[in-house]
């Protein structure tokens, strides 16, 4: 016996009749003799509808009453999978973020989880009771209801799994785990049967979406073992781990993309103006993130920096860098970011060379590089991208052996 946490998502739960499913699954889990905590989302698109009514009434709804208002959307479908459960002859309860204990910062719309009260959970447990809780949301010390922002759900369990001392954490998603690219994209992508934290860490910064950053990471820092898995197929998933056997010649272990990137340049700046800090404190005052930085001084002492932003920031980083006199700024959209992730490169030199080597050859221009211990990604034209994975998919030997365990 031991206790299970789980998380569905939003399409998990999005009908009655998926609802019952999900209710089925967490059935199958308790007749194993485990106790139970389920984390869900609120149904479907619910929390966009949320925030179109709120836009309804004003263009900037207070940040407040907009967490006030999305949280209702996993409060529905708490209760719903709670009678689902009772009508099936289990007995359950449904507890909102605030109910379970979860302590947030006073951050509203992307608050971060500082502690858990895990007595009332534990509580209903010891009385034989399935407790489902609402993802995505907290309370601050005065009593606020917060939201945890995007991802927000996989947080919530991956930290409940911690605070609880859990055996496991399971999250229900609409694949069956974890893929060395996006199949949608990439029709010989595999499914990993494991992947470390630190690789799925860095696949999920660079725009896998399956799993959260911020989950893995509270994953990492508890040693919470995870397993992704398909809330509508009966199959094991993908688990997540801080040690994992080797794949069969897998330098990389999966490859990352995401579009909508930005390359913006600035030269000129006033030589007094160390270029730098003043740059990127300016950004990070209007809440801007800057990915690749690249910096280039010029025999005459000149400065020139570039770096890389989501397409979706460029307005508001141009308002910020036209504040400073005499910048001369340039600027390029229509790019994506091709990442390659692995532990086995710490030990495989000339894997940017190859990965370089294979763009080069497919004639895709590479734009920025950035690189670290297990990862290099690189910036190419959007056009390119999904061409530029399929090619370094093929070349780091992903199509072919990437599911089977050496």
């Amino acid at each position: 016996m031991g206790m299970i946490v789980q998380k569905f998502g939003g399409t998990s739960v999005g009908s009655i009749e998926r609802i019952q499913h999900v209710a089925d699954r967490v059935m199958s889990e308790v007749q194993k003799g485990h106790q139970v905590v389920v984390v869900v989302s609120a149904m479907g698109k619910t929390t966009n509808q949320l925030v179109d009514l709120a836009k309804q009434l004003t263009s900037q709804p207070s940040k407040r009453e907009l967490d006030m208002l999305l949280s209702t959307g996993e409060q529905v479908s708490i209760a719903l999978l709670a009678m689902a459960l009772q009508e099936k002859g289990y007995a359950a309860v449904s507890l909102t973020g605030w109910q379970a204990g979860i302590k947030t910062e006073t951050v509203h719309g992307n608050a971060r989880i500082i502690d858990i009260d895990t007595t009332r959970i534990h509580q209903y447990l010891q009385a034989g009771q399935i407790v489902i809780v609402a993802g995505f949301q907290g309370v601050t010390e005065k009593g606020d209801i917060t939201t945890l922002g995007r991802g927000g759900s996989d947080t919530t369990a991956v930290a409940l799994a911690a605070a609880l001392q859990a055996d496991k954490c399971d999250i229900y998603t609409d694949v069956t785990g974890v893929f060395t690219t996006d199949p949608r994209y990439v029709k010989a992508a595999k499914k990993l049967e494991e992947i470390s934290y630190d690789e799925m860490l860095e696949l999920a910064n660079l725009g896998a979406g399956v799993l959260h950053p911020r989950a893995v990471e509270f994953a990492k820092n508890y040693q919470v073992l995870l397993e992704v898995r398909s809330s509508m197929e009966e199959e094991s998933g993908t688990t997540v781990k801080e040690d994992v056997s080797m794949e069969q010649h897998l330098i990389v272990r999966g490859i990352a993309f995401e579009d909508q990137v930005t390359k913006v340049t600035v030269q000129g700046l006033p030589h007094e103006l160390p270029m730098l800090p003043t740059v990127f404190t300016a950004l990070a005052n209007r809440g801007i993130n800057v990915d690749i930085i690249i910096q280039n001084t010029t025999n005459s002492g000149a400065a020139a920096v570039s770096f890389s932003i989501r397409t979706e920031d460029l307005l508001e980083t141009l308002q910020v860098l036209e504040s400073f006199k005499g910048a001369k700024i340039e600027y390029e959209s229509q790019l994506a970011k091709v990442s390659i992730v692995g532990s086995g490169m710490i030990s495989n030199p000339g894997v940017a060379a190859q990965m370089f080597q294979v763009l080069a050859d497919k004639g895709i221009e590479i734009k920025m590089v950035s690189t670290s211990e297990i990862k290099i990604s690189t910036v190419v034209s959007q056009e390119n991208m999904v061409a530029a994975v399929e090619a370094l998919h093929t070349a780091f030997q992903l199509d072919e052996k990437a599911a089977v365990r050496s």
